[in-house]
């Protein structure tokens, strides 16, 4: 699927994407976009999709069927040889030259602009017309009802009087978009959930997890758990200051609790974390990078392309269970005494990390008869090469 073209096409793919459960970072590369244009998009919405998210059917043309028809004009063929290739009727094809042709003949971008400029046209609110209706939503809304339930009690409060009947997706978008008008985004406090944003809704079957297609800790296989071959690793971010927003992620070797430190100089997003961990990854041997286990932050929400990038087999743990982390846990916390809580953690660079890493891996562990982490990495490496031979 190539980069649209169109901010109307943008905008379907990614609600597209978050609809199907991805992140907006994630959702923003799959539609074409930017963070910063996807995160725009979502808040000015409201979190509530306001484009048609299903592809173009029946009568209407998409934006690849749109390039097609202007190959084909460009080529010199008419109206009906057109229709025939692309499998629709003569008068759909006519409609859309005339729709796209200006000065320099038929262009697929005119005709979609002049789609998208109609596909934006608003339209009036029935909450935004109706004082009435307005009013009796607003004061049940104040009264904790929820949308559900005034939309249902208004059809047995007014069975003859279709004018203060509401659906609840017609509520919810008036508390939510505010381009819609009526009601104001304040009485969502008044809401069970009190967001301020709402929720993308998912379709039946859909996944309602916090990250994607994860593969959880209690797939992982039993080889794993006994620490006996190098290459498995445990995951997470160190947080600086609130006010900082600043992390350092952490990475450890289970069998020999080596560690390395991710630098994240442009903040902890899934992108960051993505380019940190895989760059990180790539300067181990494959042999040390069978897999990884890290908790369910949003951070990880790239952990396809993490997989694909580095060959990892990628575990998360369940929520609120950081001792299933037990290795990468530890290890943050000797990693205090170097970054402690409540600081900005941009002031260590990259080469700053490497040398506190490099200390811990160097520190004596009880739990290896006192020799380091370096060691004991360096003796399970030693020991896998005679027993498979050299790869």
């Amino acid at each position: 699927m190539g980069k649209p073209t169109f901010p109307f096409e943008m905008r379907r793919r990614f609600w597209q994407a978050v609809r199907a459960g991805e992140c907006i970072e994630t959702a923003a590369v799959m539609s074409g976009g930017s963070f910063r244009w996807a995160k725009q998009v979502f808040h000015d919405a409201g979190g509530v999709n306001p484009v048609p998210i299903a592809d173009p059917v029946g009568r209407y043309l998409s934006f690849s069927e749109r390039e097609e028809i202007m190959r084909l004009r460009a080529a010199g063929l008419g109206v009906r040889a057109i229709a025939r290739e692309i499998g629709r009727d003569p008068s759909t094809v006519s409609r859309e030259l005339t729709r796209g042709t200006g000065t320099r003949g038929y262009k697929a971008s005119v005709a979609q602009a002049s789609v998208d400029r109609g596909r934006r046209r608003p339209r009036t609110a029935k909450l935004a017309t109706n004082l009435r209706l307005r009013h009796e939503v607003q004061a049940r809304l104040q009264r904790k009802d929820s949308p559900e339930q005034i939309a249902g009690r208004l059809k047995l409060d007014f069975p003859d009087d279709p004018e203060m009947w509401v659906s609840t997706e017609t509520i919810y978008q008036s508390l939510y978009v505010q381009a819609r008008g009526g009601l104001k985004r304040e009485l969502t406090t008044h809401l069970r959930t009190g967001r301020t944003m709402r929720k993308p809704r998912r379709r039946e079957g859909e996944r309602r997890g916090r990250i994607p297609d994860a593969v959880m800790i209690s797939e992982r296989p039993a080889e794993i758990e006994d620490r006996a071959v190098p290459g498995h690793w445990e995951g997470d971010l160190i947080m600086g200051s609130t006010a900082s927003n600043t992390a350092v992620g952490t990475l450890v070797e289970r069998a020999s609790g080596f560690t390395m430190l991710l630098h994240l100089p442009h903040g902890h997003s899934a992108l960051a974390v993505q380019e940190a961990l895989v760059a990180k990854m790539l300067t181990l041997d494959e042999q040390l990078r069978l897999s990884l286990t890290w908790d369910q932050g949003r951070e990880m929400c790239n952990h396809k392309a993490i997989a694909e990038a580095t060959g990892l087999d990628i575990y998360f743990c369940d929520p609120h269970s950081p001792w299933q982390r037990g290795s990468n846990e530890n290890t943050n916390g000797l990693l205090r005494q170097y970054l402690p809580k409540g600081s900005d953690l941009s002031f260590y660079g990259a080469a700053m990390l490497d040398n506190i890493a490099a200390e811990l891996n160097a520190r004596p562990r009880k739990r290896h008869g006192f020799r380091t982490p370096a060691e004991v990495l360096d003796d399970l490496l030693a020991s896998h090469t005679t027993t498979h031979g050299v790869a």
